[in-house]
């Protein structure tokens, strides 16, 4: 799980909201007194986004101490204390909101992840399916939710529209054909997998044979979605090229385990970026 680059970035912009030209509030507050918090979590959640929260307390003062009790990724239980601080109070003060924010949001991303990915595991020894991201992320925080979808147990799928081909529908209609858009591609784009959006077997089947690297099966029902496995199978026992099936489209925790068991290969879930609810964390001061 690899700490995305940007998140001094983001933390600062994240600061220049809340706090703009200073915080007013914490100015009530004698300058050199000392305060110590925690932060407890009131609920059960898989932890991200520690490095957030520990960069929005450096930008605003850096001699605030901070002891972590878990790692992004562990299982946390209803009222644990996540982490310890000590520093100045006005400081202390103006990054809880913030700090906070990307904890309990990232948290969100990471523990909804683990529930798809739980319900899924152990289904049959041949099956080895995947829960894949989306880029149906919040603004400017693609990057943190795709580093808490590891946290949960998930995998990425594209980052944006510049590191992977995603023919859909609007771009089949632009190009002529799924065949035409797949054979541009590898033209424009040979270094790049191309992954092509079905919304029927015949389609499944004209992309198959385009030779794309990876084929949605887009609110394909379960009848279908097995048709396809299994023909893409039988197509592989007979090609080197090995393409995996990806299924979207009315997936929840109710129906996850059923598409699943059909054995592809991955399923791509917007609700774990976009439907979150974030964990409930508070922070508790008291002077040093």
């Amino acid at each position: 799980m690899k700490l995305p680059e940007n998140i001094p970035a983001q933390v600062r912009l994240a600061l220049q909201e809340d706090i703009g030209n200073g915080d007013v509030t914490a100015d009530l507050i004698p300058e050199n007194r000392r305060s110590n918090a925690t932060v407890i979590c009131r609920e059960e959640a898989i932890l991200a986004g520690t490095a957030w929260f520990d960069e929005v307390f450096r930008q605003i003062d850096p001699t605030i101490k901070i002891s972590w009790n878990f790692k992004d990724g562990d299982t946390i239980k209803a009222n644990s204390i996540l982490c310890a601080l000590s520093g100045n109070s006005r400081a202390l003060l103006s990054g809880e909101r913030a700090a906070l924010n990307f904890v309990q949001t990232l948290s969100a991303t990471a523990t909804l992840t683990h529930q798809y990915v739980k319900a899924i595991a152990n289904i049959k020894p041949e099956i080895s399916t995947r829960i894949l991201d989306t880029r149906k992320t919040l603004p400017n925080l693609r990057e943190a939710q795709k580093y808490a979808v590891l946290c949960g147990g998930g995998k990425n799928h594209r980052m944006g529209l510049y590191d992977m081909v995603l023919i859909k529908e609007n771009h089949i209609v632009a190009a002529g054909s799924i065949s035409k858009a797949v054979s541009q591609a590898k033209i424009l784009h040979p270094e790049l997998k191309i992954e092509v959006e079905t919304e029927n077997m015949d389609e499944f089947r004209e992309a198959s044979d385009a030779g794309a690297d990876i084929i949605m099966l887009d609110n394909f029902d379960l009848i279908s979605m097995r048709e396809a496995v299994e023909q893409n199978r039988t197509r592989q026992k007979a090609s080197t090229h090995k393409i995996k099936l990806e299924a979207s489209g009315g997936v929840d925790l109710d129906t996850v385990k059923l598409i699943a068991e059909t054995g592809v290969d991955y399923i791509s879930v917007g609700q774990i970026t976009k439907d979150i609810n974030a964990v409930d964390l508070s922070m508790r001061f008291e002077l040093a």
